[in-house]
């Protein structure tokens, strides 16, 4: 059997997640295990470089699987791209090394977070942006002064370099975790407003469950005056959880890369 390493893009919308666990049928290492038994016919494990949520995107996933076959690799990649849904595409195959690992040798993952804060929300971007202006969490004040450029983007940048680093991010995390570790390093946090949209763009070598999308939810709440930013310095300490902001919404946030 040869090792063979993947490239993947998916829209994660109508999907429980990457992983395949027992009674969700509809994931996409799901989907992609059963098109490789398909084409082996014999089961096929897929090991993926990151375990993305319910609603989160990929760009630039990562996978491996060991099978047997006599096709090539671009034969591989128009087979799977036959029989796969249309919102996951195969973009590469090539046979690697025995030994590589997409999960245990990935060395950074770059996440996108997108925040859009226009008044008339875009039809075109609906699915892969958190729409501001239709959070009704939030004032209707507060959404029109977002969209007049009120969020203190400086205050954000400066919340988010408390952040950089190796820590322990347990008050960043979505579930409560006793046996692994929650210690993570952040390489970078780029905080860019673009094309109307305010965009996170998160370099580390790992990330938590709903940790980006509560970091995200977090830093807005700096950026709206809400918080000071050495708070986020109090959440790392305490490691609480409640000490933190809301967790945003799965669609805004998108996997762009896997570094190896």
């Amino acid at each position: 059997m040869a090792n063979y390493r993947f490239e993947i893009q998916y829209e994660g919308t109508r999907y429980a997640g990457w992983q395949r666990l027992s009674g969700k049928e509809n994931t996409i290492q799901g989907k992609i295990e059963d098109v490789l038994g398909r084409l082996t016919g014999e089961p096929v494990a897929v090991i993926g470089a990151g375990r993305t949520d319910a609603g989160v995107h990929a760009r630039g996933q990562a996978a491996n699987a060991h099978f047997a076959t006599n096709l090539s690799d671009l034969d591989i990649r128009e087979y799977m791209n036959q029989y796969l849904p249309e919102d996951i595409r195969i973009c590469l195959v090539e046979q690697v090394s025995e030994d590589f690992h997409s999960r245990y040798q990935a060395k950074e993952k770059c996440y996108l977070y997108r925040v859009s804060l226009k008044e008339v929300p875009d039809v075109f971007s609906r699915r892969y942006v958190y729409e501001y202006a239709k959070d009704t969490q939030r004032s209707l004040e507060e959404r029109r002064e977002a969209a007049a450029g009120a969020l203190d983007v400086e205050a954000m940048k400066k919340a988010a370099a408390y952040l950089l680093g190796e820590h322990d991010f347990r008050g960043f995390c979505g579930r409560k975790i006793k046996k692994k570790s929650t210690v993570r390093c952040i390489h970078s946090i780029d905080i860019r407003m673009e094309e109307g949209e305010l965009r996170f763009y998160y370099k580390g070598n790992g990330f938590l469950f709903h940790m980006i999308r509560i970091m995200t939810g977090t830093l807005l709440e700096v950026g709206e005056g809400k918080r000071p930013a050495e708070d986020m310095k109090y959440i790392l300490e305490t490691k609480d959880r409640q000490n933190a902001g809301r967790t945003l919404p799965a669609k805004g946030l998108t996997l762009l890369s896997v570094d190896f």
